[in-house]
């Protein structure tokens, strides 16, 4: 297993933040969490644009939020998985909605997974920890480098 595990949380609303934050806190995988708010901010955290990025570690997992302001999740997702060095980084959906409209077009886009946010906190906390299970215990991930 990996020394430390980095996920970027791409997500607006803070109480969401908070609940993945303290889901990762009380898993079993040793995690950092990197939240960022939009999807500018997003993008400059994975290309380390901006001085509040340089030293940005790549995300072995990002999880993005669907409705965000501006640019929307799925016009973020479409960006990340459009460019050659990021699309290898997998992305788990983690947005309220259960549409289908919105479950097609994220996996048409190139999402890894879409998972809803169940509204009971200790709903959201397993699934939180079954995410990490599947993306830190179970796959096989190619080595970024």
């Amino acid at each position: 297993m990996k020394e430390q595990f980095h996920i970027l949380l791409v997500e607006d609303d803070l109480g969401d933040a908070g609940l993945v934050k303290i889901a990762l806190r009380r898993g079993v995988y040793p995690t950092q969490m990197h939240h960022v708010k939009n999807g500018t901010e997003a993008l400059g955290f994975l290309r380390r644009i901006g001085a509040a990025y340089v030293g940005a570690p790549r995300p072995d997992l990002v999880l993005l939020d669907l409705n965000l302001p501006g640019r929307s999740g799925h016009e973020i997702l479409e960006e990340l998985k459009s460019d050659r060095s990021l699309r290898g980084i997998p992305v788990v959906v983690l947005s309220t909605s259960e549409a289908e409209r919105d479950v097609l077009k994220s996996y048409q886009l190139g999402a890894n997974s879409f998972v809803s946010k169940p509204m009971d906190i200790e709903d959201f906390s397993r699934a939180i920890h079954a995410v990490q299970d599947y993306w830190f215990r179970l796959v096989k991930l190619p080595d970024p480098s």
